[in-house]
């Protein structure tokens, strides 16, 4: 059994921030630890004092977490970074909001105190000796120590305090992770031992030393002496930092408006969610002849809008695991297609089977989506042409930088758009019309039954557009367009677009949104100033619907479905791009020629390398023999946003990659994509040094011998929430089954409304033998109620299982604590 933590956090904006520039403003962006340890970097807001970012992530805690801090920082160019200030929410804060946290929070002072971190590794107990008790603190080692020091480590000693009496271990310098294994020992005297204690009487302190000016304080644990008497203690404990209650400085800091949602599921063994799948499955496999009796569609009438989305997802990833991706579609968009009698409202609603496609496109697709667009949207970001069409919004100042002979005419500015956005259109519609077989073959099976069953539902020839609009409308409005208009929501950049892209894109979108509705729209909304593009979009038409042809134009038999765990083709790429690579051999190097820039591929095959994209030469690490991915402190190379591979060759030989990133994202992506593809390995290390072997000595424990176990724990399933997520059939259950929970009193409402409906139809039942239309209503209502009844079995079931399980949890916590 195993917990499943998500944790969702969206950066929304800022107020009345400081100015802390001499410009009377400030260049603001915000750094979010999850337990001191950096997940995310929003982009900066140049000259702004209430930025807006509109940032969001999602982060898998397997092993769950302590707190959530939100740094804000005014960058500059010379020198360090202001800090303005922090917000620290704790998990015990976020769980108390089941709904989630949406509100403006004012930022508090930063106290080098309070930024505490790391464990520490102890064994006390008290031992009987004659004529007196004496008290065994054995101090072992601590690890993941706050950096104090200009060189990225600390010089840290421990200050243990027992009744009056203080003692300190050695100073270990130059570490994070320091190893004393010293015991020390305090006498109690039989009068304290009997006293009442009003609070905790050990006090251990950990200090960073310095030789000049005061010593930094590192952290403290405390302990009460009467649980040491009744039982020695051992373990690792979380240093924490001085009681001390924040203050929000009255709001003189500003504010940030954050949206924070903590999602914490138990998820039970695969046995107890066989029932809640086998009643999915049948809903398709064995289609009732109402379309309204099976537990699929109760499930959908049952779940609210807000939530249909993550249910679609679920369900997605549910008949994915199965092999029963297009069956399930299927069935969803055939409910969809026979209750519609006016095509233009075909799958213009949320409904299940509309957020189903749009979430199947971009669990299966997105590697494809990568291929088609990421080029050209990257040469948009790059240029930062001044783009506008619309009169009322052109800024003629702006134009001074398209034309080194002064100011342009509105005209020309108009003119130079236009061929701008025939341009970038023109080079993306050639890559999409291009793409038919590199996009993946379940995509299109979907496509072609969807296809056939608007064909079948809409023959009539003023329809014959409906079939093609079917599939455009999820292909382009709702998967090439918004990509192309937000490309950071589907990873294509690492940041948002500043005004002057995010206009160029938006006009874009717009226009392949037009392409997708086959122009049937043109001319007939508010925005006349797109009309020049009209002449570009209708000839595009007749390309899409050759396109559309050439998609559907598939084997259903040999386009088989993915894999159990898997999304996508295994040699497809998840991520690729630049990064710097150490070579391994430069051990006696100038740090700087000891990094090269390589291009990089993963796959969930391989992770493999070259000099360029273009290099025909590639060396590769098979996936299968990673076993750890984790972060390198910055002063193992003197150089930030650092990951290590660790690898495991046949002879069971270890064999280490370092490899730099340009940023933290950058840095937080590969981590989370190479652990992601390695979610599976059997021989996942569970400690690691975050340090290198350098000077006959490890940099971050000091210790000399190279083959000794890791100083710090391995993070192998703390991973970013993305399109990437491997298939978790258990966990995807579980949310389900969570949803099924919440509507348990709807379900049995609708139960008993069937039940009484069924009763009247009964009394009124007429003395005839033959079958009538009350005949068939109970057969409906019937077949309904059995449906609804064993949606409610299995909400039982397995509300049990976790009773069951909540129960041996708390006795196990007991006996340990005993």
């Amino acid at each position: 059994m195993a917990r499943n933590t998500a944790l969702h956090f969206r950066v929304v904006e800022g107020r009345h921030l400081p100015a802390k520039d001499v410009s009377g403003s400030s260049d603001p962006y915000c750094i979010v630890k999850v337990d001191n340890e950096v997940v995310a970097r929003t982009a900066t807001v140049w000259k702004n004092l209430n930025p807006f970012w509109g940032e969001e992530y999602t982060l898998h805690l397997p092993l769950g977490f302590h707190g959530l801090t939100f740094y804000v920082l005014d960058e500059d160019t010379i020198g360090h970074d202001d800090v303005i200030g922090k917000i620290s929410l704790s998990k015990e804060q976020i769980s108390s909001h089941p709904r989630g946290i949406d509100s403006w929070i004012n930022l508090t002072r930063v106290d080098p105190n309070e930024e505490v971190q790391g464990e520490i590794h102890l064994e006390l107990w008290v031992l009987e000796e004659p004529h007196r008790r004496v008290l065994h603190c054995h101090v072992i080692e601590a690890r993941d120590l706050a950096p104090r020091d200009i060189s990225g480590t600390s010089d840290p000693f421990a200050r243990v305090s027992c009744n009056g009496q203080t003692l300190e271990t050695a100073i270990i310098k130059k570490t994070r992770f320091p190893h004393w294994d010293e015991v020390l020992e305090f006498d109690l005297e039989e009068r304290e031992l009997e006293k009442e204690t009003r609070g905790p009487l050990l006090s251990m302190e950990v200090w960073d030393w310095d030789m000049v000016g005061k010593n930094d304080f590192l952290g403290q644990v405390e302990f009460s002496l009467d649980t040491l008497q009744k039982s020695p203690v051992k373990g690792w404990f979380r240093l924490l930092p001085f009681p001390n209650a924040e203050e929000d400085a009255g709001g003189k800091l500003g504010a940030l408006r954050l949206k924070v949602q903590l999602a914490e599921d138990r998820i039970l063994p695969s046995m107890y969610y066989q029932p809640l799948i086998e009643l999915l499955v049948e809903s398709i496999l064995c289609p009732a002849e109402e379309e309204h009796v099976t537990p699929l569609a109760i499930l959908e009438e049952i779940s609210s809008v807000e939530s249909r989305q993550d249910v679609a997802m679920k369900l997605v990833k549910i008949f994915l695991g199965q092999g029963l991706a297009v069956p399930f579609l299927d069935y969803l968009n055939l409910r969809e297609v026979t209750r519609t009698t006016d095509p233009n409202t075909l799958f213009r609603s949320n409904s299940l089977a509309s957020k189903s496609m749009e979430q199947f496109m971009k669990v299966v697709g997105m590697p494809y989506l990568h291929e088609v667009l990421k080029p050209i949207i990257n040469r948009i970001f790059e240029e930062k042409k001044y783009v506008e069409l619309d009169p009322c919004k052109i800024e003629m100042n702006r134009t001074r930088r398209i034309s080194f002979k002064g100011s342009l005419s509105e005209a020309q500015v108009r003119e130079s758009s236009l061929e701008l956005l025939k341009g970038y259109l023109s080079d993306i519609m050639e890559s999409i019309i291009g793409s038919v077989e590199k996009c993946p073959p379940i995509m299109r099976v979907a496509f072609k039954h969807l296809h056939k069953q608007v064909e079948d539902q809409f023959p009539e020839a003023e329809h014959e557009d409906v079939k093609y609009i079917a599939i455009s409308g999820f292909l382009f409005l709702r998967f090439f367009a918004p990509a192309i208009l937000t490309p950071k929501l589907f990873n294509l950049r690492d940041q948002h677009a500043d005004p002057r892209t995010s206009r160029t894109l938006l006009l874009l979108a717009k226009a392949v949104q037009s392409i997708g509705n086959l122009g049937l729209q043109l001319g007939h909304g508010k925005e006349q100033w797109m009309a020049p593009l009209h002449p570009f979009i209708i000839p595009c038409v007749s390309h899409v619907k050759d396109f559309l042809d050439k998609l559907i134009d598939v084997d259903s038999e040999n386009a088989g479905e993915a894999q159990p765990r898997t999304l996508f083709h295994p040699s497809a790429t998840i991520k690729e791009g630049y990064l710097h690579k150490r070579k391994a051999e430069g051990l006696h190097l100038v740090t700087r020629f000891t990094f090269k820039k390589r291009y990089f591929w993963l796959s969930s095959e391989t992770l493999s390398y070259s000099k360029s994209p273009e290099w025909q030469v590639r060396s590769s690490i098979p996936i299968q023999r990673i076993c750890a991915v984790e972060r390198v402190d910055e002063n193992a190379f003197q150089q930030p946003h650092m990951m290590q591979i660790i690898t495991q060759d046949g002879e069971g030989q270890l064999h280490t990659m370092y490899i730099q990133c340009k940023n933290v994202n950058e840095l937080n992506q590969w981590l989370s994509a190479v652990r992601k593809a390695s979610i599976y390995n059997e021989r996942m290390l569970p400690s690691c040094h975050p340090g290198a072997f350098r000077g006959s000595r490890w940099t971050c424990c000091l210790q000399a011998d190279r083959t000794v176990h890791g100083c710090s724990r391995t993070h192998s399933a703390v991973t970013l929430g993305d399109w990437s997520d491997p298939l978790d059939p258990d966990a995807e259950a579980q949310m389900v089954y969570g949803q099924l929970l919440l509507a348990r009193d709807k379900l049995r409402e609708k139960y008993l409304e069937l039940s009484e409906a069924r009763l009247a139809l009964e009394q009124e039942e007429g003395q005839e033998g033959s079958y009538t239309k009350e005949d068939h209503e109970r057969s409906f209502q019937d077949r309904r109620m059995a449906a609804t009844a064993r949606l409610l079995d299995v909400i039982q079931d397995l509300e049990r299982a976790h009773s069951a399980f909540e129960r041996r949890e708390k006795e196990e916590a007991a006996t340990e604590s005993y």
